[in-house]
């Protein structure tokens, strides 16, 4: 398995596809990588060279993407900030609810976990 920034990608995936598995690389940079590159767009993960990788590497670093592990902590950073200033939004991350404005009478479940009933008590038996 290819070793990129310290990211494990899939070996029998094209390479436009396997560098999406880093995480703030999505389609377009990862296209645009294999165009600057100039990789055979149908080549796979496992037939790139030592060399290949290194250079993709490094163009990664020399472009100053902001991946993995920075990312993680800019995006962490950033809702921590949100939350220290008590903003709308802040608020919103705190209480696990959703951020941008969507309902959440019904269909919030993703933000809101499972359902939890509420003063559902055994009935009493006389």
């Amino acid at each position: 398995m290819p070793r990129l920034l310290g990211v494990d990608i899939p070996d029998n995936k094209r390479v436009e596809i396997a560098l999406r598995y880093i995480y703030g690389i999505g389609p377009t940079r990862a296209k645009l990588i294999v165009e600057t590159m100039g990789l055979d767009p149908a080549m796979r993960a496992k037939d790139l060279s030592e060399e290949q990788l290194n250079k993709i590497n490094s163009l990664i670093t020399e472009n100053h993407y902001k991946v993995e592990g920075d990312l993680r902590r800019d995006i962490a950073g950033n809702i921590k900030r949100l939350q220290s200033i008590q903003s709308y939004r802040g608020i919103r991350h705190r209480k696990g609810l959703p951020v941008r404005g969507q309902r959440t009478s019904t269909n919030a479940r993703t933000r809101k976990g499972a359902p939890r009933t509420v003063g559902a008590a055994k009935k009493a038996t006389k």
